[in-house]
């Protein structure tokens, strides 16, 4: 998904085609998974809860059913992965809802967008609206394709609009992305105007409870996410979020305490992989970056997307290189949680074909899952322990929300 985070335009020149030769990107083949590995990979379910697969083909088609030149996502590497259930993010950007446009219609465009994927493979994929589904479509060894949609402001402040949404497949919701919005406060923005989440926001969540959508925390403020916490009756989850430990003052991870919490109300925290949610290191040349480059195109009053601007990208990464994070950093994250508050409460929310080529050595792309499987395996964790991981603490929670909207 291209420039979708604001942390992930520092790597404007990753995605650029004009930069495709200034930067020096690792090899991928760095990590070599075990064979036990592989085994585990194709005998579990393996959930990635955020894939960005629908707006990387808004902004530049590829037939994903087929093997692709980029990306980091398409079916025969699924396949070599042992991915089964990616959700696709119907990701909807910030800027829409403050400029007064129709996120309603950008959601339904990449629902429709995801249901051709499926039209066109059938063979290959199924869309899953329910755990059933995707136990089943795994029997069948096709690739579910579950939804989730990134930025609530499609909801459009209307009740109405989460039926319609849910009737359609989505089953969870980032109630916010880059910018505060009618739901909750974001993360990245300044201003707090909620202190929390709006009105229409705690109303939104009862209802998601109660329609049986998983409420997302991942973007939202911390104060929005203790209202969640608050006013939740069934367990939430973090998207793709990752550690705040390891990145001290980067609201878009979770701190200790979040964690807890989270897991106290039976919740899952999914780790990103971006080199910048899970890197220190990663994250300060970011921001280096982005200091250097806000100040060019002030001074020479650019868009941020200009042929210019992207220029002093390409020079600026000629110059700097970029410190990838690695496997070992990722898992870091897995173990802090694990130990924080046990091997329930984590998963995979990877943001593959969201965080551009920011993504960790060893984890490039969806074919690589069997190398976090091995390091798993290398730093102690029982098979079953790992099939948590994989899949087992998502359905669990997924389950704990259905069974609720059955009742109400």
């Amino acid at each position: 998904m291209t420039f979708k985070h604001p942390i992930t335009i520092l790597l404007l020149c990753l995605l650029l085609a004009s930069c495709a030769n200034t930067v020096k990107k690792p090899k991928q083949d760095a990590v070599a998974a075990s064979a036990k590995a592989v085994a585990i990979s194709q005998k579990y379910i393996i959930a990635d809860l955020h894939v960005d697969v629908p707006y990387r083909l808004e902004k530049k088609y590829a037939d994903v059913t087929q093997a692709t030149e980029g990306g980091d996502f398409d079916y025969p590497r699924a396949v070599k992965g042992g991915l089964d259930a990616p959700f696709m993010s119907i990701y909807i950007p910030a800027k829409i809802e403050a400029e007064g446009g129709d996120s309603t219609a950008l959601a339904d465009k990449l629902i429709d967008d995801v249901e051709k994927i499926v039209a066109a493979a059938p063979d290959k994929f199924a869309l899953a609206y329910s755990t059933e589904d995707v136990r089943n479509n795994f029997e069948k060894g096709i690739i579910s394709l579950p939804l989730g949609m990134e930025n609530g402001s499609a909801i459009d402040g209307s009740l109405d609009k989460l039926q319609h949404f849910y009737d359609r497949g989505i089953r969870y919701i980032t109630l916010s992305h880059s910018l505060s919005n009618h739901i909750s406060d974001s993360s990245y923005d300044k201003a707090r105007p909620a202190q929390g989440l709006t009105a229409f926001g705690k109303e939104l969540v009862e209802a998601m409870n109660n329609t049986g959508v998983m409420v997302d925390v991942s973007h939202i403020s911390d104060l929005a996410f203790y209202d969640v916490m608050q006013i939740s009756k069934v367990p939430a989850i973090a998207s793709h979020s990752s550690a705040r430990h390891f990145t001290p003052g980067f609201e878009r991870n979770m701190d200790d305490q979040m964690i807890k919490t989270l897991a106290q109300k039976g919740g899952v925290i999914f780790i990103n992989f971006g080199s910048t949610f899970v890197s220190q290191k990663s994250l300060d040349a970011r921001n280096a970056y982005k200091k250097e480059f806000d100040a060019y195109i002030a001074d020479n009053n650019l868009k941020e997307d200009s042929e210019q601007a992207q220029a002093f990208t390409a020079d600026y990464f000629t110059r700097n290189s970029f410190p990838f994070a690695n496997l070992e950093t990722v898992l870091d994250h897995f173990d802090h949680v694990v130990n924080l508050v046990g091997i329930d409460h984590v998963g995979i929310g990877s943001d593959y074909d969201g965080v551009g080529d920011s993504l960790p050595i060893g984890l490039k792309d969806v074919s690589t899952y069997p190398n976090l499987i091995d390091g798993l395996l290398k730093r102690g964790y029982s098979e079953a322990d790992i099939a948590k991981i994989l899949s087992g603490n998502l359905m669990r929670v997924w389950e704990q929300v259905e069974a609720h909207a059955r009742n109400h």
